[in-house]
């Protein structure tokens, strides 16, 4: 009769030991998948995979561009860098209703077909009254950097810098120069027949291979004593007028260190580049003048302005394009322009033969892929307007 009890405890202890065992070899195994993978994690890996359509859209612009991609389904995400690109080339007030547009891009999709990550511009076609068809296409050159191009080659994206005035007039070049203050004054006190003053040219001096030794090339403009270190060269043949012999001596020469841009007073001045502002202040020969500080070692000077910008100080960030200050004529100016330098390791530069300010333009082998690119992706378009127009 005292074995029965023992017997039952007995047999519980066989239950609950099978269990436990059990419990452990289901976490032995959750554990081996975790570690080495399932039998079906194959294909629960595949059946994750996201697979890349190419889509193209098209349609008739009707308000704004971006509102009229939209809703051709043109992601937004994927124009960000196609957009940048489309405007260096034209101007959002040149696109109206009415204008076309063709964008091709790629998408990466679940195996269930929902979008994931960002899309690609491959390439987008404007055709617009205003300025007719630009086209940028995206293609990877020699160096494995894809950026987007200009159906003829040419960079989409804008240069490293950009001169400070919207309309570019220049005045005055970059280089050796006469002082516009030393000129000789017109004749004056006598009557001439139709035609003006018999024109006296002083006999050309050749000018020396170099700078003589000493000269100042910083970004200033000489003046003085300094301005008479070239005072003994000419500048090629120079007519004076009808002026007294002795009157007539060549003129002193300096460096102008910079381009001088002509324009109205008040006009807007843009900063080059981003940068931080290392001066805004009356200086010298300058006028109001600004010095910016960009990358690189490289750094803008703009001078003669009639005001700065608000809050345009030294120690200050701006950015591509920022207005900084107003065109003028204050310092030693002859009229209304911006005297703009570039220098590099303060080193004065011509801005206008300047990389900086160019797009840069395929050649080579990169441009003859970069032909055939464009040519099949017309091709390509060419088809899917055929089969759209046939069913076929």
């Amino acid at each position: 009769m005292k074995r029965a009890p023992l017997a039952a405890a007995f047999a519980v202890l066989l239950v609950l030991g099978s269990m436990s065992e059990g419990i452990a070899a289901d976490g032995a195994v959750a554990a081996e998948e975790r570690l080495l993978g399932s039998a079906d994690e194959e294909a629960r890996y595949f059946a994750c995979q996201p697979f890349t359509r190419e889509i193209a859209a098209s349609g008739v612009i009707s308000g704004s561009l971006d509102a009229s991609l939209a809703e051709a389904g043109v992601p937004a995400a994927a124009m960000l860098g196609a957009g940048r690109a489309l405007a260096s080339v034209i101007d959002d007030r040149q696109i109206h209703a009415g204008d076309r547009f063709y964008v091709r891009y790629t998408q990466d999709f679940t195996l269930k077909g929902a979008p994931i990550g960002v899309g690609h511009v491959l390439w987008a076609e404007l055709r617009t009254a205003a300025k007719g068809t630009v086209a940028i296409h995206r293609f990877r050159t020699r160096d494995s950097v894809e950026r987007f191009w200009l159906a003829n080659g040419q960079e989409a994206t804008p240069p490293p810098m950009r001169l400070p005035l919207e309309a570019i007039t220049i005045s005055s070049g970059f280089g050796l120069r006469a002082d516009p203050f030393d000129q000789p004054p017109p004749a004056v006190g006598k009557a001439w027949a139709m035609g003006g003053p018999k024109r006296v040219t002083a006999p050309p001096i050749r000018l020396p291979p170099t700078l003589p030794p000493g000269l100042p090339t910083g970004g200033v403009s000489l003046s003085g004593s300094q301005s008479n270190a070239l005072a003994g060269f000419s500048a090629p043949p120079f007519a004076y007028g009808a002026l007294p012999a002795k009157q007539r001596v060549a003129p002193a020469l300096f460096l102008h260190a910079g381009v001088d841009l002509v324009a109205s007073v008040g006009t807007p001045i843009h900063a080059a580049a981003d940068g931080v502002v290392m001066g805004a202040a009356p200086n010298g020969g300058y006028g109001n003048w600004i010095r910016i500080d960009h990358a690189d070692h490289l750094s803008t000077v703009y001078g003669h302005l009639s005001a700065f910008a608000p809050g345009i100080v030294p120690g200050t960030a701006v950015a591509r394009g920022e207005v900084i200050g107003f065109v003028g004529s204050t310092g030693r100016s002859t009229g209304a322009h911006v005297h703009f330098e570039l220098l590099s390791n303060d080193k004065p530069v011509n801005p206008m033969n300047s990389l900086e300010f160019k797009a840069a333009q395929l050649r080579g082998p990169d441009l003859d892929r970069f032909r055939k690119q464009v040519a099949h992706s017309l091709d390509e378009r060419a088809r899917e307007m055929r089969v759209s127009s046939t069913g076929l």
